[in-house]
């Protein structure tokens, strides 16, 4: 009796074990962020992963500077400016407060410098300096920041300025889904990598010292950046990046009541997504894209031409599930334009379409003409012509026959009986 109650015993406490891990690994996916908005984005897709309040429009501080930064590596990167360029500060410039590398007028410095002094030490009057050079005046490259936003998707943003200094305004605002738009967009750009994840750096021959205002550059694995904010109208702000394994997330935290809750609650963010989620960019064989005939076509058959893949982010477990299915039109009539659409390929995880390509057609096709008609006869035509020849035998005697054939079957071959030419 004894025996039979200590197996119940033991069946009820590994019902309870499993019930507890099953309770801890549910307790484990929900993530405790202190701070009034969040939100947790992969970089490929620029899909939201986890949010909360994503969409209210707060003030940034000078995470900001994100768009800043964005405009002066696209400016870099299309040849419109230099990193070797001298840029000389102005009145404006040298007299922003708040985070500074203390510009004087007049002083003298390389846009490669002050990208320097605004990635890592968030200063404001190195970003003024850029926006300046870049937009003709700060209003100006105001404009250029609101146009890059409209074109980004940031319906909840409008910036007044470009560095998130907010005494003066009640309208410079935004939201965590907007900000982690602008950081995917930013991080395209590996060159900005090259000071967003720099700790500490100097100016001036050493006389300046920049310290990185993110923490988690020093302190957490993979980090690529971004950018932090802090005014007493906004919080504690920071939007923090980082890749593992090909996975690339960005956890924007608005809101926070101290600097320590931001960058915990990025921490959260990312050990969350990067526990949940893994990168995948699967792979089609070329022989399942088959080829599709065009009818009435200068060219019977046209091969399909897959757009390329991109990797994706799935919850951990369904890269190994991913299955392919392919939608192809069996023929298509000419004029075929190059571009054309002619299928696709879906990749599913059971019924679930995470992600769908294009099949084009690689190049034009156009209609068969009666002039291309009457050419391909004539082309048949020779062709079957040359598949005979003319033979002179021994005795000069001219006789046809196909080419295969033609010496075995003439007349002097064929004997009588009694052996003698018939």
């Amino acid at each position: 009796m004894k025996r039979i109650f200590s197996v119940i015993f033991c069946i009820i406490i590994t019902i309870s074990s499993i019930s507890l891990i099953s309770y801890a690994q549910n307790e484990s996916e929900k993530v405790t962020v202190n701070a009034k908005a969040y939100a947790l984005m992969d970089v490929s897709q620029k899909k939201v992963l986890l949010g909360k309040n994503e969409h209210e429009r707060l003030y940034p501080a000078s995470v900001t500077k994100i768009m800043t930064l964005l405009l002066v590596i696209e400016s870099i990167d299309s040849g419109k400016i230099n990193l070797t360029d001298n840029v000389t500060a102005s009145t404006v410039a040298a007299g922003k407060g708040g985070s500074q590398i203390w510009l004087k007028e007049g002083e003298t410095m390389t846009v490669d410098e002050l990208l320097r002094a605004a990635a890592i030490g968030s200063a404001n009057d190195a970003s003024t300096a850029l926006a300046e050079y870049i937009g003709g005046s700060e209003e100006g490259f105001v404009r250029m920041m609101n146009d890059r936003a409209a074109e980004l998707g940031m319906n909840d943003t409008h910036f007044e300025n470009c560095t998130g200094l907010d005494d003066d305004t009640t309208d410079h605002l935004t939201s965590a889904y907007d900000i982690a738009l602008m950081s995917c967009e930013l991080l395209k750009h590996e060159r900005i990598q090259n000071y967003t994840t720099v700790w500490m750096d100097q100016l001036r021959s050493g006389a300046t010292e920049l310290v990185n205002t993110n923490k988690l550059v020093r302190f957490y694995k993979g980090t690529t950046g971004l950018k932090t904010g802090t005014t007493s109208k906004a919080g504690h702000c920071v939007s923090a990046s980082a890749m593992r394994n090909g996975l690339h997330l960005v956890a924007v935290v608005l809101g926070a009541e101290n600097s320590s809750d931001r960058f915990e609650g990025a921490k959260a963010l990312l050990n969350w997504g990067f526990a949940n989620f893994e990168n995948v960019t699967p792979k089609v064989e070329p022989g399942l894209i088959t080829d599709v005939t065009v009818l009435k076509g200068i060219e019977n058959r046209i091969t399909p031409k897959l757009e390329m893949i991109k990797p994706m982010t799935l919850e951990s477990g369904k890269g190994a599930r991913l299955e392919t299915k392919i939608d192809l039109a069996v023929n298509v009539e000419a004029p075929v334009e190059e571009g054309q659409l002619l299928g696709s390929v879906g990749f599913f995880v059971g019924d679930e379409k995470v992600a769908q390509y294009s099949l084009t057609a690689p190049y034009a096709v156009r209609k068969m003409t009666l002039t291309d008609m009457l050419k391909r006869l004539f082309s048949a035509l020779s062709v079957k012509h040359n598949d005979y020849e003319v033979v002179e035998d021994d005795t000069s005697e001219i006789t046809f026959g196909t080419s295969k054939n033609l010496q075995e079957n003439t007349p002097q071959d064929i004997k009588t009986e009694t052996g003698m030419p018939k």
